[in-house]
């Protein structure tokens, strides 16, 4: 287990940048005084360091800022409503402010900035994949407060999860349309690469063939990114690819939508010809036509349990290290059953 050291002082980057004190303060301050070269020789030494501000550093271990920080990797897909508003609700409702960051950049040659921080909030709650394991590292080796959302840590550091019951009820899902409406060739759309929430719902999908004898055919596995657009084009490739199925779990409801387009587009029916089924229970699942069977995601009690982590390790409480949240099948009639 990694053990916690003292933050950096200023102390520390004036000697390894090998500069005076009053030089490191002069580069925070952004005095025109400083040298090109010695300023970056000072900033080198601050990225290397972690070092966060005394000042900053103060107003850290006073809890002062009343403020929690949020990042994403973005904002668009209709999942994220509820987390947010689970989020601020919860946030708001304990006295703090809440500020979101997301993490995707239209220009790719960019490197990511981050602007939450020791310097501007209390604590983190982080969403899977919008932190690489460095900065994680380094935020819990300093001391400060993380949640994460749908993600594991990196191994030996104790940061809470918060995560719903994702293999399980994929599961069932999947065994409902082996069971129920009698389908073999069930494809199965996977989620971003990388993304905890994608690789249980696969490990559901396979325990559903497995425990009913149907052997796994990789040709039925497909990235449908829990994106419209991209499920859409997985779907065309596959009827393109004249890969038989009768049946299609889409990974999420974004995808869901794409899946239902590219089926129209073809000319098949759902469910007569293709039965389609979901994850999350976004608000538009039960308006789809037909109306989607899907599982029912306790999304913005997620974000309410984060919030209340958080203020736990901010506290100086114990917060739990990992709590999965139960999730429910929500039966409409893109399956097959009775609307």
């Amino acid at each position: 287990m990694s053990s916690r050291k003292r933050p950096p002082t200023i102390s520390d980057v004036a000697r390894h940048a090998s500069v005076s004190i009053a030089t490191v303060s002069r580069v925070l301050n952004s005095s025109p005084l400083v040298t090109a070269d010695t300023a970056e020789r000072v900033q080198a030494a601050i990225r290397q360091l972690s070092f966060v501000p005394h000042a900053t550093a103060r107003g850290l271990a006073s809890r002062r800022t009343r403020t929690l920080g949020l990042v994403l990797p973005e904002i668009g897909r209709e999942y994220f409503s509820p987390l947010l508003r689970g989020i601020e609700s919860e946030a708001r409702q304990a006295g703090y402010h809440l500020l979101i960051e997301t993490t995707e950049t239209p220009d790719t040659t960019q490197p990511y900035l981050r602007g939450l921080g020791e310097y501007n909030t209390d604590g983190l709650i982080m969403f899977a994949g919008s932190i690489e394991d460095q900065e994680l590292s380094r935020l819990y080796m300093n001391g400060f407060p993380v949640v994460l959302l749908n993600q594991r840590p990196p191994e030996g550091l104790d940061i809470p999860v918060i995560a719903i019951e994702n293999k399980s009820s994929a599961q069932k899902i999947v065994e409902h349309l082996i069971g129920t409406h009698h389908c073999r060739r069930i494809v199965f759309l996977r989620g971003q690469s990388g993304h905890e929430d994608s690789m249980w719902r696969e490990k559901g999908y396979r325990a559903a063939l497995k425990s009913h004898d149907i052997p796994f055919d990789s040709s039925l596995v497909a990235s449908g990114g829990f994106d419209h657009e991209k499920a859409r084009e997985a779907i065309k490739q596959m009827l393109m690819d004249k890969i038989v199925f009768d049946a299609i779990f889409t990974g999420d409801d974004d995808a869901a939508t794409g899946v239902f387009a590219a089926l129209h587009e073809a000319g098949k029916h759902v469910p007569q010809d293709v039965a389609v089924v979901g994850f999350d229970d976004a608000p538009f699942s039960r308006y789809l036509t037909p109306s989607l069977t899907t599982v029912r995601a306790p999304t913005e009690q997620v974000g309410r349990t984060a919030v209340r982590q958080l203020l736990k390790i901010i506290q100086t409480e114990q917060a739990e290290p990992l709590i999965l949240l139960p999730t429910e099948l929500v039966i409409r009639s893109s399956c097959g059953c009775p609307s």
